[in-house]
């Protein structure tokens, strides 16, 4: 009779009579099946939720690593990139008049209305408003004239060597003028960078602000 055999005729419900090699294999499995069991209820069941724990921090570490490998590896790209922006902020910067230019900048944009043919009817700077690193100065300006000349007038500005941007157009008819007289409302804003003295006092001053008061 072969191992097969002989193992269909045991009697589960007595197995006092089993043959002892049989014997002495089932109480084998049994203590390794009862030893694995403890394992994973004393030792695998409590460390499973550092192990996930793990895992996910090293998932994190793997992520952390991807993005810094690739940005070791365009490295160069970024350099050159913040080399071409420094390049832009200077090309930029330096279209923003100093604070002694800015007396012949207003005169250049009052004479730009005159040379399109423009009645200059007011030409008002309003206070500076400090940013960052520049000025901005407010100026109110009424010119009359028609559309041609308010297109010149446009055009004359864009041309102008230093930053000079409209706001607030406002175009009505001239009471005191012939059908294609206009007037021109509009507030043109300029722009001047700021002193090393001035930004360390501009800094100075929002120190003092967000200071708590004791």
């Amino acid at each position: 009779m072969n191992v097969l055999e002989e193992l269909k005729t045991l009697d589960p419900r007595d197995p006092g009579r089993w043959p002892l090699p049989i014997r002495a294999a089932a109480v084998a499995i049994g203590f390794v099946f009862l030893a694995v069991l403890l394992s994973y209820l004393l030792v695998v069941r409590d460390k499973k939720p550092l192990l996930e724990q793990k895992e996910i921090e090293e998932q994190g570490l793997r992520s952390t690593f991807r993005d810094k490998h690739q940005k070791a590896v365009n490295l160069s790209v970024y350099e050159q990139q913040l080399n071409d922006i420094e390049r832009s902020f200077g090309a930029l910067l330096r279209q923003l008049p100093g604070k002694t230019e800015v007396p012949n900048l207003l005169v250049d944009i009052s004479q730009t209305g005159l040379a399109a043919g423009l009645e200059e009817q007011l030409f008002q700077p309003a206070p500076e408003v400090k940013q960052d690193f520049y000025a901005e100065l407010p100026i109110k300006i009424r010119l009359t004239g028609n559309y041609h000349d308010f297109g010149q007038f446009v055009s004359g500005i864009a041309a102008l060597p230093r930053i000079v941007t409209l706001h607030d157009i406002e175009i009505t008819p001239d009471k005191n003028g012939s059908f294609d007289d206009l007037t021109l409302d509009v507030t043109a804003r300029t722009y001047r960078y700021l002193d090393d003295e001035e930004v360390a006092q501009a800094e100075a001053a929002k120190l003092k602000q967000e200071r708590p008061r004791g």
